[in-house]
């Protein structure tokens, strides 16, 4: 799948304003400075789509973009920002569940992890959350360019291993870097084969 256009479309709080369920739509989500926004310019060849920022939780709303005209890319709010109150968390929370649970289009959401880092609980029970609402997804690491190669494997496998204790079957994964541009053409052709799924169903 080849990126040739890329444009915002709109920013709300609300499942229900969302762009109409027209085309496929794949969100991308992860705890606050995960590189969720560096990897999204990445895809789509535009260094200033989606906002970055080295200040964590900066996403507040549901960003969409339209992507070669017959696509849509979801940007979500960080989760796990604990310098914001209790109420800020507690909306955020509602809003994205509502989003994911919601949104008929969604194919796939796709959960960022820091690849630098040991399987975080708050990352698990997400995905727990996803799985058992149904929700397909795949997880995406990033900052890869940040370890080693030899890290690389035993890094997967950690996570692996602490998906398989509750898991029988592990949804699909993709190692990542903004920075190299690492991965990027294992998810363009997962998001460009996933596609045709919706244009059958239609």
């Amino acid at each position: 799948m080849q990126i040739k256009t890329a444009s915002f479309l709109i920013s709300n709080t609300d499942h229900k304003k969302c762009p109409a369920t027209i085309h496929p739509e794949f969100a991308f989500i992860g705890r606050s400075n995960v590189g969720k926004s560096s990897l999204i310019n990445m895809l789509v060849n535009h260094k200033k789509l989606a906002l970055t920022s080295g200040s964590p939780g900066k996403t507040q709303t549901i960003n969409h973009f339209l992507i070669n005209k017959n696509l849509y890319i979801a940007d979500l709010p960080g989760y796990g920002y604990a310098k914001t109150s209790k109420v800020n968390r507690k909306s955020w929370e509602k809003m994205i569940r509502d989003y994911l649970f919601f949104r008929e289009n969604l194919l796939t959401t796709f959960v960022l992890a820091d690849f630098r880092h040991p399987p975080q609980q708050l990352d698990i029970d997400f995905m727990e959350w996803l799985g058992t609402s149904q929700i397909p997804f795949a997880i995406v690491f990033t900052k890869a360019d940040k370890l080693k190669k030899s890290e690389l494997s035993a890094k997967v496998k950690a996570y692996t291993e602490k998906l398989s204790e509750t898991w029988e079957a592990l949804p699909p994964f993709f190692i990542t870097s903004a920075e190299k541009q690492t991965g990027k053409e294992e998810l363009l052709n997962y998001i460009g084969e996933t596609s045709k799924i919706f244009k059958i169903s239609r």
